[in-house]
């Protein structure tokens, strides 16, 4: 069998040490168009929760984390000048050329040939080849040469990022947010070496635009960084910093894509890590998919070894429900840094916005099994502020006054747990002395609506907005425009348990919780 790998990245490296270790007499061959030393970008992080399917195949990256890389246990949240912290993360991370270089090593060691500074330009230089495996990255040139066939889409997000590294040495997974003269910026940061971190920034368009970052060109070839933003967010994070330096590495700003194909297969080519999928930085990590697709279709190839094409069919089969899983778990996170600058003005109190921040995507309890210290003292702000338990505080909205915080709704009312009823009305676009139904929807396209008709009833002097329908992010993204934008007390509808009902109310995103009646 000839197997060849377009992309000596660490999942088209790992997938063909895997697979020469399964059929010693194949030949298996990586194309990489650059150096083996070349790479773009600084480290790679996982958490500990995410390796054992890649620990089962291959304990190579275990062994970088744990011989070359840092390890953590806690998240910090920068905001205001405060720092809240929250325990039982468990991450680590490592330089990213460390790992490419075992994981050649290892590849080496099994006898794969790599072929480096070797640019495969047309498909026909490979029609010798039993497999090919298309495993060069999110913009992969092969994926949009067959996109009639792989069927390829992107969804790009609006907002701006752009990596580098700094010597300053955060402790764990840090996000430091600043507000600045032209905007709100806001760094991942992480350590991946004893004299480096990962440094990401992001913000908004406008913000970008008007700190006048806007001016390098994006189609300068591939190396140079980014010198002027370089220099002003030296001066921006400058105290987060410690006056350190950033250290660039073909960094430049960027749109984050979330990349999908319609299927992965294409005769006996098939797309394996960024090239078929990816997922947004702050959730997924794109080298550890990659990695399980390398494991994924390894396994396929072993249990259909004299069909290629029913081993592709295997594994894309078994790989996509876990693929789509991340990728609709990473959405809310996206969304979440879409709009951080509005959450950043808007949540003025420390533990509230880290709060906001970490439960884009994870729910109180889940938080508190990693960390019930952090919980107890999240309600323990709450209580100290509102003299209740998040449930049980009391709601008072002009002449409405209900004894607690959940509701039952129907289209005429909320009603609360001791009778109470808070009269509602469909969205007219007139005045109303009443609540105002917001119906939210089930596409985020079609958000502008539902934002456009919480514009219309906070001018139009509505007491409160009830917010129904849609999907869970779309309501939260329309209960979040009335609070933090219009200062409207909101109610959310939508079958919540009382774990993701508190969720809401400590984290501003709610004032009512309620079900359907």
């Amino acid at each position: 069998m000839k197997v060849a790998c377009i992309g000596g990245g660490p999942g088209g490296l790992f997938f063909a040490t895997l697979l020469k270790r399964n059929r010693p007499g194949a030949e298996v061959v990586v194309f990489e168009r650059n150096r083996p030393e070349d790479t773009f970008g600084f480290g790679v992080v996982f958490s500990d929760a995410t390796l054992d399917a890649i620990d089962a195949a291959d304990p190579v990256l275990s062994e970088a984390l744990e011989k070359h890389g840092r390890h953590w246990d806690e998240i910090e949240v920068r905001v205001h000048g405060a720092r809240e912290r929250v325990g039982g993360m468990g991450m680590a991370a490592v330089v990213r050329t460390t790992l490419l270089n075992l994981l050649q090593d290892h590849a080496r060691a099994e006898g794969v040939t790599m072929r480096f500074q070797h640019e495969i330009r047309d498909p026909s230089e490979l029609k010798d080849f039993d497999l090919v495996v298309v495993c060069d990255g999110a913009n992969s040139r092969f994926r949009d040469l067959f996109a009639e066939d792989f069927g390829p889409t992107a969804d790009v997000a609006t907002a701006k990022f752009i990596w580098f590294g700094t010597p300053y040495m955060f402790d764990g997974l840090t996000f430091v947010h600043q507000d600045g003269p032209h905007g709100v910026f806001a760094a991942h940061a992480y350590p991946i070496s004893d004299p480096l971190s990962t440094f990401i920034v992001e913000t908004d368009s406008a913000s970008w635009t008007r700190a006048g970052l806007d001016t390098f060109d994006p189609k300068t070839p591939p190396g140079p960084s980014d010198e002027k933003t370089k220099a002003y967010l030296e001066d921006l994070f400058r105290e987060q910093i410690d006056g350190h330096p950033l250290v660039g590495n073909n960094s430049r700003w960027a749109n984050f894509a979330t990349r999908r194909a319609r299927t992965w297969r294409r005769g006996n080519w098939v797309l394996l890590g960024d090239a078929a999928h990816t997922a947004h930085f702050s959730v997924g990590s794109g080298t550890k998919m990659a990695m399980e697709d390398a494991v994924a279709l390894a396994e396929a190839m072993a249990e259909s070894p004299y069909s290629v094409p029913g081993a592709l069919e295997i594994y894309e089969e078994r790989r996509r429900p876990e693929v789509d899983r991340i990728q609709n778990s990473a959405r809310p996170s996206l969304s979440w840094w879409e709009h951080f600058g509005q959450y950043v003005r808007a949540l003025d109190d420390p533990v509230q916005f880290a709060f906001h921040f970490l439960s884009r995507s994870i729910p109180r309890g889940k938080l508190a099994v990693r960390d019930q210290g952090y919980v107890d003292g999240v309600d323990g702000w709450w209580r100290q502020r509102h003299g209740a338990s998040p449930l049980d505080t009391p709601f008072e909205a002009g002449p409405v006054r209900l004894a607690g915080r959940r509701v039952t709704a129907s289209d005429a009312a909320l009603t609360g747990a001791e009778g109470t009823e808070i009269p509602m009305a469909p969205f007219a676009g007139s005045p109303s002395r009443a609540g105002v139904w917001i119906d939210a929807p089930d596409d985020e396209a079609d958000l502008p609506r539902a934002l456009d008709q919480v514009r219309v009833t906070a001018r139009a002097g509505a007491p409160l907005v009830g917010v129904r329908g849609g999907t869970n992010l779309t309501r939260v993204l329309v209960a979040e425009e009335a609070r933090f934008t219009h200062s409207l007390p909101v109610a959310v509808i939508g079958g919540y348990d009382d774990d993701r009902a508190t969720t809401l109310l400590l984290s501003g995103r709610a004032d009512l919780v309620g079900d359907l009646k």
